[in-house]
């Protein structure tokens, strides 16, 4: 549909509109002017002020719009699309209409699209790796699940962190095709696990961009029915800050994930400003604490009280919660007596590759069958 809506503002012969990755659109205008390609860039702006119709729901698609002229801007085709991209970059930050490119933009962007093409090239050339952090039942002290982590083996700078690379991918629509490389790494990775004797649920990351996607509920069907895997071994986790852009749109892709199984969960919560309104209306099944409150709940009264009110608060509505951040003994006691349901952090457990994972995974297992569920808290101190 938007590619539609694109060609209907072109129109003119020789045109081409063309899919570049994920929802980023390439519009070529043979024999054109800087004046011309504004007006153009102007009209497909406006088009997309109307929300796009699917099914019967109405869908607002915010757009950014960079342009880039051949010769003035570059003398090649990859610089000229390069150029426009970056115009296109600084127009969605400053959601200021479409702008033209000019070499102030090479500054603070130049190596963010560098990133981007590597990026796009990582997913190829295999350089992804998938990482997992262990969570943990606080009232057996067992493994009951893990969050999936991305990892980039850049082959000169090293092992990456999704810091480095998440925010940049986020621009564009090239997350989404991350967040379906790390979706079929956890498939099968959760097939390993079944393999091994270990029954336990995957947490991965959904961003903003995927939460729009109003086509994302049948990408990941189609990925559960290939890996022959349920919905039920999977939490997708979503910030609050993911609903901000357009909140019935994002409630409207949440609904359709719970009916098929998915258990969702909110990442983060508490960093946001959170609504009890948009609470009681979302099908989730657990609230994630954010890491900034529970990393200091054993020496700050203040976050012990906020912690103690957002395990109270999730509880109220039914849902589970999860305190990422646990970081010593001590926090894992205070998380237990609030009957806190899962942990998560350094003090279990790092994220790791999946082979490591999975041998950390066993010797967990075995030393709480020595011990028995008794002395299953032992093993964290």
């Amino acid at each position: 549909a938007a590619g539609e809506r694109l060609a209907r503002q072109v129109m003119r012969e020789g045109d081409m509109v063309a899919r570049r990755a994920g929802d980023q659109f390439a519009v070529l205008l043979r024999e054109s002017t800087p004046e011309l390609a504004h007006s153009v860039a102007q009209r497909i702006a406006l088009a997309f002020e109307q929300p796009l119709a699917l099914d019967e729901h109405r869908l607002a698609v915010p757009v950014g719009v960079g342009i880039a002229c051949w010769p003035g801007h570059a003398d090649s085709a990859d610089t000229l699309v390069h150029r426009a991209e970056r115009a296109m970059l600084a127009a969605k930050r400053g959601r200021s209409g479409p702008l033209v490119y000019e070499p102030a933009m090479d500054d603070g962007s130049a190596q963010s699209l560098a990133l981007l093409d590597e990026l796009r090239e990582a997913l190829a050339r295999g350089e992804l790796r998938l990482h997992l952090q262990p969570k943990l039942s606080m009232a057996t002290g067992g493994v009951a699940g893990a969050e999936a982590l991305l990892r980039w083996q850049h082959p000169r700078r090293g092992l990456l962190p999704p810091g480095e690379f998440i925010p940049f991918a986020e621009q564009t629509g090239l997350v989404r095709e991350l967040t379906l490389w790390v979706f079929e790494a956890c498939a099968r990775t959760w097939r390993e696990l079944q393999a091994e004797g270990a029954d336990m649920v995957l947490s991965l990351n959904l961003s903003a961009r995927d939460l729009l996607d109003a086509e994302l509920p049948a990408r990941l069907e189609k990925r559960l029915l290939e890996q022959r895997v349920p919905a039920e071994a999977f939490c997708l986790e979503i910030t609050e800050g993911a609903f901000l852009d357009d909140p019935q749109r994002a409630l409207a892709t949440l609904k359709r994930l719970s009916l098929m199984g998915f258990k969702l969960s909110i990442d983060d919560f508490g960093a946001g400003l959170s609504s009890y309104a948009w609470l009681k209306q979302l099908p989730v099944d657990e609230l994630k604490i954010d890491t900034a409150f529970v990393r200091n709940m054993d020496r700050d009264p203040v976050d012990a009280k906020l912690v103690r009110s957002m395990i109270e608060l999730a509880h109220n509505l039914g849902f589970g919660v999860v305190a990422e951040g646990v970081e010593n003994a001590r926090t894992w006691e205070l998380l237990r007596e609030l009957s806190c349901e899962q942990a998560q952090g350094f003090h279990m457990g790092r994220p790791m590759p999946v082979e490591e994972f999975l041998a950390w995974s066993a010797r967990w297992v075995d030393k709480r069958r020595l011990l028995g569920t008794a002395g299953s808290a032992g093993l964290l101190h």
